[in-house]
């Protein structure tokens, strides 16, 4: 089988390259439009686009500097420097993302790649659409089993990191082909996609990876598909007009109110919601 690897890497390079040939030709007969795509307003950009945002921040009655306004006054003081609403209110929103995360899958029994993975891929959903990004993590999902399966076919003997390194390489070229193949069937939208969400997907693989280990194919989709919700939850969350607004006028509160939220969810020891669901009949007959 080791025998086969430099076939099929030369059969990758020739068909990248016949792909690349064919794309020129298209883009020169019209078939492409060499026309860059509108820009998409969201968090992720440094553009000025959230002028919804940017105008409520300047209607807001600040008052003298004190304790309970000073992060208000820090914001406004940080925007006029120079530094995108947009920006602020990500980094603000974040805690609260995770701290439902943790909140959903310890009060509730929802499951996932963890509580850190659901958020970046949330993220990564924000910056390029729910079809892209869709479509972008079930491509480096399938690379990543893809990969492994592959390694573990052709049985060769390498350490943990540089199995790694070839699943990354797997994985990016995915990516790549996925990127290069939707704009030509019509998926315009992947050609806006920029490289954060990328690189992002890209670096969570190895968590799916990490997750997958030891457990069977039924129990890895399942998981997979709970963590789907928890990134479809908090996207909803990042596209209220409401909740921006609110992490971003009123910091002392998110600050302050997300730490207290997480101790409070932290010390109950009951059973979950789920788990009462599923025990609800021996739970009755007690």
């Amino acid at each position: 089988m080791i025998k086969k690897l430099p076939c099929f890497l030369f059969f990758i390079l020739f068909f990248l390259l016949l792909l690349t040939r064919s794309h020129f030709s298209m883009a020169q007969t019209n078939l492409i439009s060499p026309l860059p795509p509108e820009p998409k307003e969201n968090l992720t950009g440094t553009q000025p686009s959230l002028s919804g945002l940017e105008k409520a921040l300047a209607e807001q009655q600040l008052g003298p500097l004190g304790v309970t306004n000073f992060f208000k006054h820090a914001i406004h003081g940080a925007v006029v420097a120079g530094v995108p609403v947009n920006t602020v209110v990500l980094i603000l929103l974040l805690p609260i993302l995770i701290a439902v995360i943790a909140a959903l899958r310890h009060l509730v029994g929802v499951r996932g790649f963890g509580i850190f993975t659901p958020t970046m891929i949330s993220v990564a959903l924000y910056a390029t659409g729910i079809i892209p990004g869709l479509l972008l993590f079930l491509a480096v999902l399938a690379m990543t089993n893809f990969g492994r399966l592959i390694l573990r076919k052709i049985r060769i003997r390498i350490h943990y990191l540089p199995r790694m390194a070839l699943l990354f390489w797997f994985i990016s070229l995915a990516v790549f082909l996925t990127i290069i193949f939707a704009p030509l069937i019509g998926w315009s939208e992947m050609a806006m996609v920029s490289i954060f969400p990328i690189l992002i997907l890209i670096l969570l693989s190895e968590a799916f990876i990490d997750v997958q280990k030891g457990r069977s194919l039924r129990e890895a989709v399942r998981i997979t598909i709970e963590t789907l919700f928890l990134a479809f939850f908090c996207f909803g969350l990042m596209k209220l007009q409401a909740l921006q607004e609110f992490v971003l006028l009123n910091p002392e509160i998110t600050i302050i109110g997300v730490p207290i939220f997480d101790i409070l969810i932290g010390r109950y020891t009951g059973l979950r919601l789920l788990e009462l669901l599923r025990f609800r009949r021996v739970l009755k007959e007690e």
